[in-house]
């Protein structure tokens, strides 16, 4: 029994940093034609004005394939969706296995839109096709926004690691013993502390009534930097380090207090958005990790089974068997961030629920590594997650 196929106008783009390779053709295999677009306004004028002008000479509805949405092929893929024409995205690790399958002439742009227009032959009746091609489902604004939010979050969560590491690196070899006034060098006091004047080695000098006035040190903190001032001494690097180290205490403050501004945005927008609510029942789920996974899921529509759900989140591993040898590997499609966030929220989890405890016990028993465990569990929640998502219910513990 053949397979019917709805006419369409199909186009397929190679997208590239500063132009991208755009070809046209019809669902019964007809080649239209291929060109070059700026990425600019007058670019995807040029873009949509060809579109539409298949649109009025055939009358056939438009899907679009790109390699690359949601990265260099911004804003294009949304101006593609405010258009209501379907919008695939071309999975690059699939299009490369899909390549050696059938391989073709050397690469260039415009071969590579081409093989757009070939997967778009070929994803009805090819199983291997079918997969390299996926269907961008629509996502909520709200998603859109956390998922902006959060990542913007854990750049700068990553910055602040990073300095703060350098900080107590050159901080201790220009000040031995200095960090012994505090546990933990990222401490706001500290940091006020270390900022408060023009120059390190005059922090050895500041009377109490001064210190006092710091923000955030109080009568407890200016007793321990009292006892430093007695025995403090300085390297000849300060005369040159001591304005970095100062430098990167205020760029660490700063960083702390723009974190801080975009929990609060990250708090506000979870309460909107449906799949973070339902994320935020969870036990052990705060706003931050339950936003990340939430604005990098999307939307639950574009996962048909909760396997494909608890690969995307890193938390099932592929089998790589083979012969006697028994094994398994990560997958390739695996969002690093919604990993991550997902590897910390099973962990808060699994401390709140006994059951969930118990299970994470018995997989330490069983010879499992600390993350083999949250992993093991937070394979479970995946199941319990998608049907939350698809049915748009809270989480429930039964008794």
């Amino acid at each position: 029994m053949s397979k019917t196929i709805i006419p369409e106008i199909r186009v397929s783009v190679d997208v590239g940093c500063h132009s991208h390779s755009v070809a046209i053709g019809l669902s019964g295999g007809e080649f239209i034609e291929e060109f070059e677009i700026e990425h600019n306004s007058d670019g995807f004028n040029q873009f949509f004005t060809r579109i539409k002008k298949q649109e009025n000479r055939h009358g056939f509805p438009v899907s679009v394939a790109m390699e690359g949405y949601n990265g260099y092929a911004r804003p294009l893929d949304r101006l593609v969706r405010a258009r209501n024409y379907r919008l695939f995205n071309i999975n690059n690790i699939k299009l490369s296995r899909f390549k050696e399958i059938f391989p073709g002439a050397a690469k260039t742009d415009r071969i590579d839109a081409r093989k757009g227009l070939e997967l778009f032959q070929l994803q009805d009746f090819f199983p291997a096709a079918k997969d390299v091609l996926q269907e961008v489902a629509a996502t909520p604004a709200e998603n859109e926004l956390l998922k902006r939010l959060t990542r913007r979050r854990r750049r700068l969560v990553d910055e602040k690691t990073r300095l703060i590491n350098s900080f107590q690196s050159d901080l201790q070899a220009v000040s031995p013993g200095i960090l012994e006034i505090t546990k933990d060098a990222s401490n706001v006091w500290f940091l006020q502390f270390i900022t408060c004047t023009d120059d390190l080695e005059k922090l050895a000098g500041l009377r109490w009534s001064t210190l006092l006035k710091i923000r955030s040190v109080g009568v407890k903190f200016a007793g321990q930097i009292q006892s430093w001032q007695k025995r403090a001494q300085f390297s000849d690097e300060v005369h040159y380090v001591g304005e970095m180290i100062q430098e990167d205490a205020a760029r660490i403050l700063e960083l702390r207090a723009k974190i801080k501004l975009l929990d609060a945005k990250i708090d506000d927008v979870s309460i909107e958005s449906s799949a973070a609510s339902a994320l935020l029942s969870i036990p052990g789920f705060g706003s931050t990790c339950s936003g990340e996974i939430a604005g990098e899921i999307g939307t639950i529509e574009r996962f048909e089974k909760e396997g494909g759900l608890a690969l995307y989140l890193g938390m099932a591993n592929l089998d790589n068997s083979s012969g006697k040898k028994k094994g398994s590997k990560t997958p390739a499609l695996v969002n690093r961030r919604a990993k991550m966030a997902m590897m910390t929220a099973v962990d808060k989890h699994r401390k709140c629920v006994p059951e969930s405890q118990r299970y994470y016990e018995k997989k330490r028993a069983e010879g499992k590594k600390h993350n083999q465990a949250i992993r093991a569990l937070g394979r479970h929640l995946c199941r319990v997650i998608f049907k939350m998502l698809k049915e748009e219910r809270k989480y429930e513990i039964r008794d």
